[in-house]
């Protein structure tokens, strides 16, 4: 158990972001070891051929199985809200020696041949892992990127409402059971990680996660914002999902695509991630949703540089009263 230390300030500070580097590493375990997040074998299915053209055995390396500690160094905070992975690589990459090998002495076992190398050169080394990582990425992660994206960034809407609401007091308690705020005390469960800390007013990074798993992640004592790490929820939808529209009575009132949309909208999503599930072209998508949002049955939500739509409260009765009647 992790017991942290939190100040009015700390709280202030609190904030939500996206990492495309924290899933390429994450993703790791989950190629090292499918059977053990059966929530992604469609993934990993799908992205399994490529990798065997690719050398990332650094990657794997650094990413061991069992995962008792990810060094710090090939995951940084990110500095803003939604960094591209070229942005969070260039941080890796300009990582001080001496963090790298203090990341490095933190691994249990023996090293490989190529961790020695990382260890003597860090600067030179953390150039080619950079090289490994986004070649790893473009193969993994870059095709279902936007699909993700989407997902992590209903996780912050989620997130910034339940703010509005409860507070961060309500956000922390609610964000995962694994967390719980008594007082100002963040008690963070984790398997293998126990102590204290107080973040001393540096506020806390919260970061959504597709790979990562059950369990939280923390990084509490590196240089850069404290992070937690959280499953983000409904990940299997990103794999698998019954593209069907629900409501056959709602379809034959607004039309079957509008019904299809009014039913993928439970949640905010993007026009582009509303277009690829429902198998039609951006403009198409943002036509209809158009008048739905005439209508009243849709609003828009702007997360960062994108605008996700989410059905209102009229559009949550129409769907709930039509799905009573198709029963």
């Amino acid at each position: 158990m992790m017991l942290v230390g939190l100040e009015a300030r700390d709280l202030a500070l609190t904030r939500f972001a996206v990492s495309p580097l924290w899933e390429v590493i994450a993703s790791v375990r989950v190629i090292r070891q499918p059977h053990r997040f059966p929530e992604h074998l469609a993934w990993f299915g799908r992205v399994r051929p490529g990798l065997a053209r690719l050398d990332w055995r650094l990657l794997a390396d650094l990413v061991q199985v069992p995962t008792l500690v990810i060094p710090p160094f090939v995951c940084p905070p990110p500095a803003t809200s939604q960094p591209d992975l070229d942005v969070e690589l260039a941080t890796l990459v300009a990582t001080a020696p001496e963090a790298v090998r203090a990341s490095l002495d933190a691994l249990p076992g023996a090293r490989s041949s190529r961790l020695t190398a990382l260890y003597a050169d860090p600067v030179v080394e953390l150039t080619r892992l950079a090289e490994v990582i986004r070649a790893y990425a473009d193969a993994v992660l870059v095709p279902y990127w936007p699909r993700m994206r989407t997902l992590l960034e209903r996780e912050v809407l989620l997130g910034a409402q339940r703010i509005a609401s409860d507070g961060v007091h309500g956000l922390l308690n609610h964000l995962d059971p694994y967390v719980r705020l008594e007082a100002d005390t963040l008690r963070v469960d984790h398997i293998v990680l126990a102590g204290a800390v107080r973040l001393d007013g540096r506020g806390l990074l919260l970061v959504p996660s597709v790979f990562g798993g059950p369990r939280v992640w923390s990084n509490f004592g590196s240089p850069g914002q404290p992070v937690l790490r959280y499953p983000a929820r409904a990940v299997a939808t990103l794999w698998e999902r019954d593209p069907a529209p629900r409501g056959l009575g709602l379809a034959r009132v607004v039309g079957r695509t509008r019904a299809a949309l009014l039913h993928e909208l439970a949640v905010p999503t993007s026009t582009l991630e509303l277009a690829d599930r429902c198998g039609l072209t951006s403009g198409t998508v943002s036509q209809h949703l158009g008048a739905l949002r005439d209508a009243g049955l849709v609003g828009t939500h702007r997360v960062g540089r994108f605008v996700l739509y989410a059905r209102t409260t009229a559009g949550e009765v129409l769907v709930a009263a039509s799905s009573t009647a198709d029963a």
